[in-house]
Order: C-alpha cells, then sequence, then structure tokens
C-alpha cells in the first residue's frame, strides 16, 4: 500500500547514483541485505532489541538500494526481481525467528493466547498475502499483472515491517510492549491474506457472471 501510493522517483534515482559508483551489481546489493539481518537475529536471540533494531533497519535501507541501483545502471532483470523476493523472504525468517527466541526469553506475560500463538499466527499472515496472489496466477484465475497489483490490502510487507519496527523500539523501555505489536499484526496479516482471497473470489464471480450472459445471448441468436 506504501508502495503504491508513494511516488519517490527522484530520491530512488539520487539513492542510486550515489550507490552505483562502487563496483556492486543490484543483486549484489540484494544479497548483503543478509547479512545485517542475520546479525539483527543473534541480537534479538541475545536479549538486545535496541541493536536487532538498527540491524533490520539497516537491512532494509540495503533492500531500497538494490533497485535504485537497478534502475539507473538499466540492469532491471526478472531474476533481479526474484531474487529481490527471496532474500525478502529470509530477512523476514530471521526477524520472526529472533522475536520468538527473545518473547521465550524475555517476555513475562500472555495475551489473550501464548506469544508462540501469535509469532506463529504472524509469521502464516505474512507468507499468505504472496501465496494468494502466486496461486490465483498459478491457477489461471487472475493472469493480467495490472489485476493482480490491485490486489493490494489492508497492509503489506512495507507497512508490516514499519509496524513491527515501532513495536521493536517500545520494547527497548519494555520488552512485554512486542507482543502487543505482534498480536496487532498477526491480525491484520490475515485480514489482508482473507481481503485478497476475496479479490480473487469477486473477479471470479464476475467472469462466471459475463460467460453465462454470452451463453446466453447464445442461445438466442
Amino acid at each position: 500500500m506504501i508502495k503504491a501510493k508513494f511516488d519517490g522517483e527522484e530520491i530512488t534515482m539520487g539513492v542510486g547514483k550515489f550507490f552505483s559508483q562502487f563496483s556492486l551489481s543490484a543483486n549484489m546489493w540484494t544479497t548483503l541485505a543478509l547479512i545485517p539481518a542475520f546479525f539483527g537475529f543473534l541480537s534479538l536471540y541475545s536479549g538486545d532489541m535496541a541493536s536487532a533494531l538498527l540491524l533490520f533497519i539497516i537491512s532494509g535501507c540495503i533492500d531500497a538500494i538494490d533497485g535504485a541501483v537497478a534502475r539507473v545502471t538499466g540492469n532491471v532483470t526478472r531474476f533481479g526481481a526474484f531474487l529481490d523476493g527471496i532474500v525478502d523472504r529470509y530477512v523476514e525468517f530471521f526477524l520472526y525467528i529472533g522475536l520468538l527466541f527473545y518473547m521465550e526469553n524475555f517476555i513475562q506475560m500472555e495475551f489473550i493466547m501464548p506469544f508462540y500463538f501469535w509469532i506463529s499466527l504472524l509469521i502464516f499472515g505474512a507468507v499468505m498475502p504472496t501465496y494468494v496472489r502466486a496461486y490465483a496466477d498459478h491457477r489461471g484465475l487472475i493472469k493480467d499483472k495490472k489485476e493482480q497489483r490491485e490486489m493490494g490490502g489492508l497492509i503489506e510487507r512495507a507497512e508490516r515491517l514499519t509496524i513491527l519496527y515501532v513495536g521493536m523500539l517500545f520494547s527497548i523501555f519494555d520488552s512485554n510492549y512486542i507482543l502487543y505489536f505482534v498480536a496487532l499484526l498477526a491480525i491484520l496479516t490475515n485480514f489482508t491474506a482473507i481481503q485478497r482471497v476475496w479479490f480473487v473470489l469477486s473477479r471470479y464471480a464476475k467472469d462466471q457472471d459475463k460467460k453465462n450472459s454470452r451463453s446466453e445471448q447464445t442461445k438466442f441468436t
């Protein structure tokens, strides 16, 4: 949703021009994002929330650099987009598993359900929106790329991480805060997945109505 509404082309080009001076390809920048994410995981495992937050933000900044460099150098490729998506998933994996260890060791409370329920639900909710889009494409329900982008939803990856980083910031002062933010995101991400399923069902129903209408017209001609 943020990407859809924010047009930062000038900023992107400026960032791309600066970092393209280094002898690193866009795909190398993409892969580099894994390094601070891994150390962010280790920081969460050891209970250092402040360092973890900083490292994951650095990882996110590197993730923004790769696309900017690709645009400026004219090396935007399908493989680059594929690699970027894979690395994004691993970065989130490090984040969520790190939070699981952090909450196991430092959270002394429950919020309606145990912490492992909420983090599991969040992981599922983070995966499902992308899966719904990909599976709708795979099954031929929504092949048009424009319609796939229109799926949108309440909360996508950028919003998801932004909210989680705010929760991590609060948790530097009181570790229990992270549980509330994880629970909130667990609900919102799964709601987004449901929104996308509903979008697919609505499009399918419209297509079926059109087919039925054409069949009726054919009968009377």
